[in-house]
């Protein structure tokens, strides 16, 4: 009898780590890590222990104290995780020295979205922009990642070799990175012009938090079949549908979505994409109101909204996820089912409230459309 054999891919075992810094309490840190949880789960990888200190500050040698270390450690060893994921960038210091005392790979946050963006680039303008987020992001770290090179230290009959392979590598991706920033302008160009020829159209674009269903309501509102899974960076180009209304037509856009502590390299190196935001002349902003801690998201998109300059734009808040929310009495929360001008509560797995929606934009394209075009206006 014939054994078969069958590739299991087993996912990588890893303990979250976390300071809990002066101002920020636990239950706000506890949260973070399960978006950091979540983030593991999408680039796949496993949690077996999440870990907090509070201190005043990350230590700048560590990010954590020595007595938390020697903590980590054990659970390391007892648990047989496989890598540390630490819920902050780090810096190349503090990369180095936490890989020397736990004797593990260390992955920060920003290795870990740069992991699921490249993991969820499908075209080549996707795929470049990250490419090139991640270069930016390795730059400063090549003495690290070099740790064959670790061998070749300065003294006399030792100078040269090692030190000279490290330039060489840093020369090289600075010409790479060079490049790629000459390939996405050409890109650049190319989608500019796009819109230009699109500028007789009312522009919408859905922004929001990653995995907060703006895709699924381009698909409701579009009637088309743009990926919607329950992942972070489902979706990374950005999408364009004609829609109309009634008698009136616009462009759709949905771009990449948003995250706290969103990679300062992703979003330099999305800005091509990310035009489609700055340039519309509508904002739909939608919100998972389901979540425990959406207020913060919306705090997370308005500062990235104002990091692309597109702040100052009309928008509409779309409060989505109505089924799965129960109606609360707490003054910090909106009143769920009361719908204005500019704000709108609707479900879109479930359909609640489409209609009312599509009334809502149709009066607010409408409106741009008149002041636009006002010798245009028998339409309406």
């Amino acid at each position: 009898m014939r054994n078969t054999f069958v590739n299991e891919v087993i996912p990588e075992k890893a303990i979250l780590l976390s300071v809990c810094p002066n101002g920020q309490t636990i239950k706000r840190t506890e949260e973070y890590l399960d978006e950091l949880e979540f983030l593991l789960r999408t680039a796949g990888g496993v949690s077996v222990k999440k870990v907090i200190q509070k201190l005043d500050r990350p230590d700048t040698r560590t990010y954590v104290g020595s007595g938390k270390l020697d903590e980590i450690r054990e659970y390391k060893q007892a648990l047989d995780a496989d890598i540390i994921v630490v819920d902050d960038e780090l810096s190349p210091a503090q990369l180095r020295n936490l890989e020397k005392e736990l004797g593990c790979r260390i992955l920060d946050r920003t290795t870990l979205i740069l992991d699921i963006f490249a993991r969820h680039a499908r075209t080549s303008t996707a795929r470049t922009q990250v490419e090139l987020a991640q270069l930016q992001y390795m730059l400063p770290r090549l003495t690290r990642l070099w740790t064959h090179l670790e061998r070749q230290r300065g003294g006399i009959g030792m100078r040269g070799p090692g030190e000279t392979q490290i330039e060489t590598d840093r020369r090289l991706i600075k010409e790479k990175i060079s490049a790629l920033k000459l390939q996405l302008a050409k890109l650049d160009t190319q989608k500019t012009l796009q819109r230009k020829n699109r500028e007789s159209l009312v522009r919408v674009a859905l922004v929001g938090y990653t995995n907060v269903g703006k895709s699924t309501i381009l698909n409701l509102l579009a009637k088309s079949d743009v990926l919607a899974e329950n992942k972070l960076f489902a979706t990374l180009d950005t999408t364009v549908r004609k829609v109309v209304i009634g008698n009136l037509p616009f462009l759709l856009s949905d771009t990449v979505g948003f995250i706290r502590k969103l990679p300062t390299q992703l979003v330099e190196s999305f800005k091509s994409t990310l035009d489609e935001v700055s340039e519309a002349d509508l904002l739909l902003h939608v919100v998972d109101i389901s979540h425990p801690d959406y207020l913060s998201q919306i705090d997370a998109v308005n500062k990235t909204l104002a990091d692309i300059h597109a702040d100052n734009k009309p928008v509409i808040m779309v409060f989505n996820k109505i089924d799965v929310v129960e109606k609360s009495d707490d003054s910090e929360n909106p009143d769920y089912f009361e719908n204005t001008d500019h704000t709108i509560f609707i479900s879109a797995a479930k359909k609640q409230n489409i209609d009312t929606l599509r009334n809502l934009l149709y009066e607010e394209i409408a409106r741009i459309h008149a002041i636009r075009y006002p010798y245009n206006n028998f339409l309406y």
